[in-house]
């Protein structure tokens, strides 16, 4: 699931290099990721009306629940 987020976010950015993504199990069923970017970078990832985003966030859920688990993906500005 995070290599799948971060392959995504930096074919977004213009600057990949800016790309972090911290994963984090509050419990067995749930993931938590937590995407940052550069400044100049959070547009392109959010989208407009905040599209790409949920894209992201559909994506990562459909991933999670062939797991059994919940996804939360949380983006930083």
């Amino acid at each position: 699931m995070k290599e799948f987020i971060e392959f995504i976010a930096k074919h977004l950015v213009d600057h990949p290099d800016n790309v972090t993504l911290e994963e984090v199990t509050p419990d067995d069923k749930t993931v938590e990721l937590t995407l940052k970017v550069g400044a100049d970078d959070v547009g392109k990832v959010i989208g407009k009306q905040g599209k790409t985003a949920q894209a992201m966030r559909t994506l990562l859920t459909a991933i999670a629940a062939k797991d059994g688990k919940r996804a939360i993906l949380k983006i930083l500005d």
